[in-house]
């Protein structure tokens, strides 16, 4: 997960935003100690059978879906992207304000 999505979260969860990665077959010993290695708070999903991979399609890592609160997506982003720049920030926000 790129520091970037971890920075966006700490900042932006208390308007609302949720960040779920997704670890792609890598063993859980091997994750968790890179999540706290790295203070990682986001939810860390594991994905050992490849499952998310294969159902969302994902042939790059990272990939980030965003999903208002209804549960749709609205977005997808494949390779970084400067999400705590201005426009990551307005783009989420804007998200966010939507009702629910």
């Amino acid at each position: 997960m790129p520091s970037t999505i971890e920075r966006v979260q700490q900042e932006l969860r208390d308007e609302g935003l949720v960040v779920l990665a997704i670890n792609l077959g890598e063993k859980r010993d091997l994750v968790a100690a890179w999540v706290k290695s790295r203070g990682v708070t986001s939810t860390v999903l594991l994905d050992a059978n490849k499952e998310a991979e294969k159902s969302y399609q994902i042939g790059f890592t990272p990939t980030v879906f965003l999903v208002d609160r209804q549960g749709r997506l609205v977005g997808k982003a494949i390779g970084e992207r400067q999400w705590m720049g201005e426009q990551g920030k307005a783009l989420l926000r804007r998200l966010l304000a939507r009702p629910s």
